[in-house]
């Protein structure tokens, strides 16, 4: 079992930078995968981005490449996106997730997900 936390969200201006971190509970956190998604305000959860158990293997979406960038701390049971040049369109829910699969968690199957951060930027 495994619970996830997301922070750092909040409202910034177009051109600004945001860290988010997803803090996880449980022993077990340096064997999953962890993923990134976000909802935008009606529209579909979609992926963001994606990072081996060892941090060796990291997936992008063609949208965010160059502009975001995700990291895990194993010692810190915590997961971070930071991006950069943020744009109104990255107006979204900021997701995390776990799972064993780092393929199932790029396809956005995961038994396990955090509540969310919004990320609110404006022009």
């Amino acid at each position: 079992q495994v619970q996830l936390v997301e922070s750092g969200g909040g409202l910034v201006q177009a051109g600004d930078s945001l860290r988010l971190s997803c803090a996880a509970s449980g022993r077990t956190f340096s064997r999953y995968s962890m993923g990134w998604f976000r909802q935008a305000p009606g529209k579909e959860r979609v992926f963001v981005a994606a990072i081996g158990w060892s941090g060796g293997t990291i997936l992008y979406a063609d949208s965010v490449k160059g502009r975001f960038t995700i990291s895990r701390d194993n010692a810190k049971n915590t997961v971070y996106l930071q991006i950069n040049s943020l744009k109104p369109e990255d107006t979204a829910v900021y997701y995390c997730a776990a799972d064993f699969d780092l393929g199932r968690l790029r396809g956005g199957i995961s038994d396990y997900w955090g509540q969310g951060t919004q990320v609110t930027v404006s022009s």
